[in-house]
């Protein structure tokens, strides 16, 4: 990853593009493919890892897809998954057009339904018959914005009717979704009312509903709340960092990403509780799905986890005359990227740097070293036990986080093995010749490597947490073990 100073710059993304009036399929994939080749920071790497006559096969299978493309859409998703002979993270094709959205798998769905069936219910009568039941069952009312949708049984069908409705197409008794009685198959209709198919469908305690991506809470029956999957709702759904208090002895502090950003949330929630963090013994910091950032977003929370110096592998730029331009940009345009005045003329230090070494790796550090020490003088007695709790969804600046972490003595990570998307980092974006779309590749690469590659490995757990420990028990499950039940 790049520092400039203190400052840390990664793009994480990944989108399509649509054609320019004189560009082909064909052309586009030559230029991404040139353009990777020549400055891509980890392209010579997988081709020596590889072996050049497995890129050329890849390359004359993709070719081949590429002449026979029936659409933009069919083509932005072969040069996207060309790209993946390379890595799974830190690559993108981009719209300049909507650069703001990420490409989402489009969900399964059936013909736009125009013709609603209506439920023919008794709402207010259904209403009172759900308030009075004892049983933690499917049947009841459920929120999930901006619906309120009860669900029936009818025979050997459940079938969930709207309510109330903060959707101008969506009017009470409206069909919202429908299952079977085995809860195996069954349509939910989204806000277009076009029919997605249902391929999930767990409760979770007794308060929460999941189908598919969705989530329902109960309105009615009322059931008392279960507190740690009411706090495990808290932080899957959170969008700043927060910390709480989930028993006498340990804390839980939910960060959902290093964005830089959110840097100022991280920091202010740690100096709010500061005394608290001081004082108990066990601290739970919940990272699943966050997927990076900048590295000076997790600075403060390192002094109380520290129990001996942190080595840090640092990364060297590949320095072309386009990789140079995102150096010149930031010298040019450092009060936009939040850059102190101060730290402009070290940019552009690093632009002749790197401008003198076209062709070569360069490392910017002052020092040269390619491991950074960091040594803190005091040793805070608490938290006594940190668990870190971690998942498939982290990866880059996340991964940064836990080897640095992971030193201490008082650290374990708890949960399954990270994304491993860290060695090759950095991105940058330019636009196409017909300027249609922009290609992210990246433009640092890790002393670490080849000896400990995190890209396509990860980060493995100390402690495994195995599927049949649901995702809404492991917060509890890491606390057991750090107070020893």
């Amino acid at each position: 990853m790049l520092k400039i100073k203190t400052l840390l710059f990664i793009f994480l993304s990944t989108s399509s593009f649509s054609f320019a009036q004189n560009c082909t399929c064909e052309s586009n994939y030559q230029w991404v493919k040139k353009t990777f080749e020549e400055n891509d920071a980890g392209y010579q790497y997988i081709i020596d890892k590889k072996g050049l006559p497995a890129y050329q096969a890849h390359n004359n299978e993709f070719l081949n897809r590429i002449k026979n493309s029936k659409s933009d859409t069919e083509c932005t998703q072969t040069i996207y998954e060309w790209l993946k002979f390379f890595r799974s993270g830190h690559i993108s094709i981009k719209m300049i057009e909507k650069e703001n959205q990420q490409a989402q798998p489009q969900p399964v769905v059936s013909a736009i339904n125009s013709n609603t069936e209506i439920i023919k219910v008794d709402i207010e009568k259904f209403k009172k018959e759900v308030s009075s039941k004892k049983d933690s069952d499917i049947e009841g009312i459920w929120e999930v914005q901006p619906y309120t949708i009860g669900i029936k049984k009818f025979g050997d069908v459940y079938k969930g009717f709207i309510i109330q409705s903060g959707a101008d197409n969506w009017k009470p008794y409206d069909l919202k979704l429908t299952f079977n009685a085995d809860k195996t198959k069954g349509t939910f209709y989204l806000r277009n009312k076009s029919g997605q198919e249902i391929n999930n469908i767990r409760f979770i305690g007794k308060n929460y509903l999941e189908i598919n991506d969705f989530t329902l809470k109960r309105v009615s029956p009322k059931f008392e709340k279960e507190e740690g999957i009411e706090t495990y709702f808290e932080a899957a759904q959170a969008g700043k960092p927060f910390l709480k208090q989930i028993n006498k002895t340990t804390l839980l502090l939910r960060i959902p990403s290093f964005n830089g950003a959110l840097k100022k949330d991280i920091d202010s929630v740690i100096t709010a509780n500061q005394s608290k963090i001081e004082s108990t013994e066990n601290l739970i910091i919940d990272i699943r799905n966050n997927g990076g950032g900048s590295d000076n977003s997790f600075a403060k929370i390192i002094p109380y986890i520290y129990t001996n110096p942190i080595r840090s592998v640092r990364t060297q730029l590949y320095s072309t005359k386009l990789n140079n331009q995102r150096m010149l940009d930031l010298y040019d345009n450092y009060q936009k990227y939040g850059i102190p005045a101060e730290e402009k003329e070290y940019l552009k230090k690093a632009y002749d740097k790197l401008n003198q070494n076209l062709g070569k790796f360069v490392s910017l550090q002052d020092d040269g070293k390619i491991v950074g020490i960091t040594k803190i003088d005091k040793i805070s007695p608490y938290p006594k036990n940190v668990g870190i709790i971690i998942n498939e969804g982290n990866g880059s600046t996340a991964e940064e986080f836990l080897l640095a972490v992971k030193q201490s003595k008082k650290v374990k990570l708890f949960g399954t093995t990270t994304a491993g998307v860290l060695d090759i980092s950095n991105m940058y974006f330019v636009n196409s010749p017909c300027n249609e779309f922009k290609l992210g590749y990246s433009l640092s690469k890790s002393f670490r490597i080849p000896e400990m590659a995190i890209d396509g490995k990860g980060i493995q757990p100390d402690y495994y947490i195995d599927k049949t420990i649901p995702d809404y028990q492991w917060i509890d499950h890491v606390s057991d073990i750090l107070n020893e039940k």
